[in-house]
């Protein structure tokens, strides 16, 4: 409870400094919308010219996309701090005065900024699964409506702990922004079925980076195609499994940090 409380006062604190340049914060958001929306296009640009990809329908590929944009957001939105702990902390300093705080690290850090781009992210994920979930070939309800819900939290877990655990490089680089940069552009290969991939990449977006778990997975688990549902019933395993060793990492960080100019 005091954790939340805590939460609260930064997030309010950074709401009302973002408020003082509204204009700023409804461009940051609209331009989510924006490029989300092009990227929507073009994949109804590709089914306007074939009926299928890989056996998954035009709003099966929507789905999958759904679940994805609204599993960033989490992260976007609450935990967009991690990209700059390099640049903005350690370079700068920043950190000591962070270590300082009868708080830990990762809190503080996290607690310190939020994103609204985060917002227009989420806009377009609900729309989207608005959209696709009334064209699948299955009933839907309340526990299909819960189930959803688990599974993008999951997703969105992956995406922070991914983020978390490149983020922890900076201690010994200073900034691991070009690996997480990097790192991150492959998420983009997970908007549609992993099966238009061959087994290597699949391989490494299921077991070693995983995020196939934060959109085709989950997907899978509402839209059978080949036996997948069975592993997509392991995103909220993989989700907390990745959160473990993504802390761990950060805690080993931590303990090697020798704070800036050494």
């Amino acid at each position: 409870m005091r954790y939340f409380q805590l939460y609260v006062c930064f997030f309010s604190a950074r709401l009302k400094a973002m408020m003082e340049y509204r204009v700023d914060f409804l461009i940051g958001a609209l331009s989510i919308l924006f490029i989300q929306t092009t990227s929507i296009l073009f994949v109804k640009i590709v089914f306007d010219h074939i009926h299928t990809l890989q056996g998954w329908t035009f709003h099966e590929v929507l789905f999958i996309y759904g679940i994805a944009a609204t599993g960033r957001a989490i992260h976007q939105f609450f935990f967009e701090n991690l990209w700059v702990l390099g640049s903005a902390y350690i370079r700068t300093g920043n950190f000591d005065r962070i270590l300082l705080r009868p708080i830990p690290p990762l809190f503080h850090l996290i607690a310190d900024r939020i994103q609204p781009d985060g917002i227009g992210q989420l806009i377009i994920g609900v729309i989207v699964l608005g959209i696709a979930i009334p064209e699948l070939s299955m009933p839907w309800g309340g526990l299909e409506t819960l189930i959803l819900a688990l599974l993008i939290l999951s997703s969105g877990l992956i995406f922070i702990a991914v983020n978390l655990f490149f983020a922890t490089f900076s201690f010994w680089m200073v900034d691991s922004f070009p690996i997480m940069s990097t790192t991150y552009q492959l998420s983009s290969f997970t908007n549609y079925p992993l099966t238009i991939y061959n087994k290597g990449l699949r391989f490494v977006l299921t077991w070693i980076i995983p995020y196939g778990f934060t959109s085709f997975y989950p997907a899978a688990v509402f839209v059978d195609q080949g036996g997948y549902h069975t592993v997509g019933y392991l995103t909220p395993a993989v989700a907390i499994l990745c959160c473990m060793i993504a802390y761990f990492f950060w805690k080993r960080g931590l303990r090697s940090f020798a704070s800036t100019g050494h």
